[in-house]
């Protein structure tokens, strides 16, 4: 078996400085002794031990990310931005967990991650401020919550984890105004009737864009997905919802969904029923998922800057495994609107 002496040995360097190229710490290494260490990694097909690095360390090169469900492809594409971003910045792997908004998915995901030596962890929960996330943080862990804009302190202790957000505020206010603009009057939020913070959010955002409109009526509809945590299943909502729509004496003339799968649900119930999307009602979604530029008429979204945010939080896990004194930090990241056709053009 290589080992890094090998590797050493075949590039002419130091044994740190291998160990500083495997690790990523090129920042003061010159260009051609970085490509010597490289190209014996590859002649030799070196591969680092993470179980050695763990006991040197105390931590392995993953991260942990904890999504509600995987079926949902809005988390999908999260986890795949990022995995890349993990890999081509750091060289580190991603443990992905699907929770299902459930507290004890989530208690067994952390501690299994931290029996794998997972010192960095991305969490999609409304629920951060439960006693396991508390426990992990106390024991070291770096956390960021995606998309939940609540930062955990636990007095006198002062622990915290970062949270990585769009601007669900912004976001709402994004989708109605663009129906405003185009001639809707009669618009309503439509949603899974559990409140989380983006939910609640997005809503908020929502209303002030109604606020500021003349001549313009808002409501909510709403109703609650068949499962708890209510993900996979948005598009079945959304069929439904639309059924419901269709047979309302004053049904709206625009629709903010709040996110896409709701969206192409309803694309599907209204058609079922024979209302045409968008010259009947128009639909705007939130989040831009990939299918929604596929179905037809494909639908205006609402998209969050994913790369960037990807970026940012496993940045920011990495900056915090390194110093835990980095004080947590909320980040608010803009959205913007992507026009497609299910809107209509007034």
């Amino acid at each position: 078996m290589t080992k890094i002496q090998d590797v050493a040995r075949r590039a002419a360097v130091s044994v740190t400085s291998v160990s500083n190229a495997i690790n990523g710490r090129t920042d003061q290494m010159r260009k051609e002794t970085l490509e010597r260490i490289e190209a014996a990694i590859a002649e030799l097909g070196f591969r680092p031990s993470h179980a050695a690095r763990q006991l040197k360390t105390g931590h392995t090169a993953m991260l942990g990310l904890l999504v509600p469900s995987i079926a949902n492809p809005s988390f999908a594409a999260l986890a795949r931005a990022v995995d890349v971003a993990a890999q081509k910045s750091y060289g580190y792997r991603v443990f992905l967990g699907n929770t299902y908004r459930q507290l004890e998915n989530e208690k067994s995901f952390i501690d299994d991650l931290l029996a794998q030596g997972v010192r960095g962890v991305i969490v999609v929960s409304a629920q951060v401020e439960q006693e396991h996330f508390r426990e992990a943080l106390r024991k070291g862990v770096a956390m960021v919550n995606y998309d939940g804009r609540s930062t955990l302190r636990s007095s006198p202790s002062e622990l915290a984890m970062d949270s990585v957000s769009m601007n669900n505020v912004e976001a709402g206010r994004l989708a109605a105004q663009h129906l405003i603009d185009r001639g809707c009057r009669n618009i309503a939020f439509v949603t899974e009737s559990a409140r989380t913070n983006s939910r609640t959010d997005k809503i908020e955002g929502f209303f002030s864009a109604v606020a500021d409109a003349e001549g313009v009526t808002s409501a909510i509809i709403e109703d609650r997905a068949l499962a708890e945590y209510g993900d996979s299943e948005m598009a079945e909502l959304g069929r439904s919802l639309a059924e419901r729509i269709s047979s309302m004496s004053q049904s709206p003339d625009g629709i903010v969904a709040v996110n896409d799968m709701l969206a192409i649900g309803m694309l599907a119930g209204f058609r079922s029923c024979g209302v045409r999307v968008p010259e009947d009602i128009s639909i705007v979604g939130i989040d831009d998922i990939l299918l929604s530029s596929l179905v037809a008429p494909a639908i205006s979204s609402v998209s969050p800057p994913l790369p960037k945010m990807a970026q940012l939080m496993v940045d920011r896990l990495i900056s915090r495994i390194a110093d835990p004194s980095i004080p947590a930090r909320e980040f608010l990241l803009p959205p913007k609107l992507i026009v497609r056709d299910s809107v209509i053009a007034r």
